[in-house]
């Protein structure tokens, strides 16, 4: 039986805590640990946690970390093989990490896994980031089973078959700790977003497989780092997602990707200006400048990462932005069989 380190990285987030630490701290598989990796919060949050869950193991950072670093800093610290990366704002069913035990007895060739994410605001439908796994388009838009840009399927049954998928949501996965240590963790250049994409394509580019597992269920509320329309987060998605297919894609088709995305990204600025949204504009104009001058930096990453295996889930064929904007596709399993 496996053992489970669960990371949660927090910074002032005591009221998130006490909502969502109970569920967790009552999970009823056996063998697990909690580690709270604390980001230099200056509120009462440690004092609280040492108070009310003294089980918890604390990771003091000193200072604001951010997710990846957080996350990488308290990795050492676990004491299990399998090492889950929750956010603070996640509830979980009390079983939920029986189901995941199970699926990685039963393969050794799995190095990543996400639970089923539902909302936490409306449990009967998938949430945001990460739903029922996620993909890339040709142009390595991401997706997910059960959320396709802001249409956000109900949870039916729909996608309750176990699969492999491209990558694992950083608000739920659990990877194991060899693999995570082999990777060097989460790029903590990337401060937020696309970090766990970047992460599960180096990992199978090591040719381990990232499976979706529906019998484990956790709840994510979201939205608690960055509002999702704001400006700031814009800037991190245009900007690291073009840093991950620099440092992941493979070499051939590279550049004509990188030419058509980088035309689509203007063209996006240019619609964000036309609406009147002038600060969103500029995000995604401060993420292409921003990609540019770290180029350099990722082709140095690429020369000391070659691949090891194309990944087991390689991007769709397909674009994500015709099928939703065009074809006015709105739900997973409507759309072609390569996405999947």
């Amino acid at each position: 039986m496996n053992g489970f380190s669960i990371i949660i990285v927090s910074w002032n987030a005591r009221p998130l805590l006490e909502q969502f630490l109970p569920s967790v701290c009552a999970t009823s598989y056996p063998i697990f640990e909690v580690i709270l990796a604390d980001n230099g919060s200056d509120d009462d949050t440690i004092s609280w946690i040492e108070r009310e869950y003294p089980q918890v193991k604390i990771v003091r950072h000193g200072n604001n970390l951010g997710f990846c670093a957080g996350n990488n800093r308290a990795a050492p610290h676990a004491a299990f093989d399998n090492l889950v990366f929750l956010n603070n704002d996640v509830r979980v069913e009390p079983n939920w990490l029986h189901a995941i035990n199970d699926m990685l007895q039963s393969n050794a060739e799995i190095g990543v896994i996400q639970p089923k994410i539902r909302s936490h605001r409306e449990p009967a439908s998938f949430e945001y980031a990460g739903a029922a796994g996620g993909f890339l388009d040709r142009f390595g838009y991401p997706f997910c089973r059960g959320r396709i840009f802001d249409s956000v399927e109900i949870d039916a049954g729909q996608y309750d078959q176990a699969s492999p998928i491209f990558w694992a949501s950083g608000a739920a996965m659990v990877v194991r700790r060899s693999i995570f240590e082999q990777t060097g963790g989460f790029e903590e250049s990337f401060g937020f977003h696309m970090e766990e994409i970047d992460l599960c394509w180096r990992i199978q580019h090591l040719g381990w497989q990232i499976w979706y597992c529906p019998d484990s269920v956790v709840y994510h509320l979201g939205g608690g780092s960055l509002a999702p329309d704001s400006p700031r987060k814009l800037y991190f998605n245009f900007r690291n997602n073009l840093r991950m297919l620099l440092r992941n894609h493979p070499s051939e088709g590279l550049l004509k990707l990188l030419f058509i995305r980088i035309a689509l990204d203007k063209v996006a600025m240019l619609r964000f200006a036309f609406q009147g949204k002038f600060r969103h504009a500029f995000a995604v104009f401060r993420a292409l400048t921003a990609f540019a001058g770290n180029i350099k930096v990722s082709l140095e990453f690429r020369r000391n990462h070659p691949p090891v295996s194309p990944p087991t889930v390689p991007p769709a064929k397909l674009s994500i932005v015709k099928a939703y904007f065009i074809d006015r596709i709105r739900r997973f399993h409507e759309l072609p069989s390569d996405s999947s």
